[in-house]
């Protein structure tokens, strides 16, 4: 039986909120991972911790669908361009003397160039997994954004050790095996950017009614 949603404005009910079981997020096995054939043990990674991958496919993507999967906005290339500036910092190293710049969003633009030649250099694993509090639950046993500083245990920290000293001198970024969702906005747009509807199937685990 469908419940209706009452007809309020401007309130909110708890019908308007995703169950934390059937939260949403996307994943992405990048070219070094595929490459170096880690896409199965990342896959049982997410399965024992009790998540579904409800879609799943192999890509070589194009520039510009890379470039359309990151945010064109001047925040997102400031926040970038902010981040690897304060690590260049944090080593006593001169980002100008790298970037030819000190300006955060320019900066952020070369990033997202690097990122371009990334993942254009071999196929991905593309996935949308489910799961109680999905898009928290997999940035936990991803791992911190740089594998040098990743725990072991998460999949940054045992199958990569790049640095981002490494990478910003040979101009490039940091080769991090993954990359996951950071909130439910972008698990929204990359969802919707990767996967059309009729690539997205619902079933039931068999262990569902046993772990919740």
């Amino acid at each position: 039986m469908v419940r209706k949603k009452q007809n309020l404005k401007n309130k909110k009910t708890a019908l308007d909120f995703i169950h934390p079981l059937h939260e949403r997020t996307f994943v992405l096995v990048k070219p070094d991972g595929l490459l170096r054939g880690l896409v199965g043990d990342i896959l049982s990674r997410f399965e024992k911790r009790g998540l579904k991958i409800i879609a799943l496919k192999m890509v070589w993507p194009t520039r510009e669908h890379v470039y359309k999967h990151y945010p064109e906005s001047e925040d997102w290339f400031s926040n970038i361009g902010s981040r690897t500036s304060e690590f260049f910092k944090e080593h006593n190293m001169r980002v100008e003397d790298h970037f030819g710049t000190k300006d955060e969003v320019r900066i952020g633009r070369k990033v997202k160039d690097w990122l371009g030649d990334y993942l254009t250099q071999g196929p991905v694993v593309a996935m949308i997994i489910q799961g109680m509090h999905a898009i928290k639950t997999v940035r936990k046993l991803v791992g911190h954004t740089y594998p040098i500083e990743a725990l072991p245990g998460t999949i940054r920290g045992d199958f990569s050790v790049d640095t981002p000293t490494a990478a910003n001198v040979e101009k490039r970024v940091v080769k991090n095996i993954i990359h996951a969702s950071g909130n439910l906005k972008e698990a929204e747009h990359e969802i919707e950017h990767w996967f059309s509807p009729e690539e997205i199937y619902s079933y039931k685990r068999s262990d569902e009614s046993t772990m919740f």
